[in-house]
């Protein structure tokens, strides 16, 4: 699977074979399970997204829901895409040491790690890395960004 039509993420979940399915589920725990207060998961670009609503933050580039984190089933492996750690160098480095830590390989792109089974992640410190960034911090590191002038907005209310 590439990019999925599906509509819902219990749709996604249903499409994949049952071995992906399991992976993709473990990690989906661990992130549910650490995701700060006023994020949301939906489906986006295909994949389960947690992002802020537009209802809170309407003011993205690209009129979408602002993502924070994403999981995916691609054709070869599944992927973690962690907009925290891609846009706060703390949240960078605090993952690099949990996978040096752990002895695990580290397969990663700009905001994206590469796994075949969720053992291949540390899953505590993926936690402590979802825990870790309110949206009203991600907010700001978005209009960072973007630059100052451009249109810098608050939080809907």
């Amino acid at each position: 699977m590439v990019q999925s039509k599906a509509r819902t993420v219990k749709e996604y979940l249903d499409e994949l074979p049952a071995d992906r399915r399991r992976e993709i589920a473990r990690v989906r725990s661990v992130v549910r399970k650490n995701l700060p207060a006023g994020y949301r998961e939906m489906m986006g670009w295909g994949m389960i997204s947690y992002g802020i609503p537009l209802e809170t933050y309407p003011h993205t580039y690209n009129e979408q829901p602002l993502c924070y984190a994403a999981l995916a089933a691609q054709k070869n492996f599944n992927t973690l895409y962690l907009m925290g750690a891609y846009s706060d160098s703390k949240q960078r480095k605090r993952l690099e040491d949990a996978f040096r830590k752990s002895g695990k390989k580290m397969d990663i792109g700009k905001s994206c790690l590469h796994f075949r089974k969720a053992d291949d992640l540390p899953l505590d410190a993926i936690g402590e890395v979802i825990a870790g960034l309110p949206p009203e911090k991600m907010i700001a590191l978005y209009e960072q960004s973007r630059g100052k002038g451009k249109g810098n907005r608050k939080l809907a209310t």
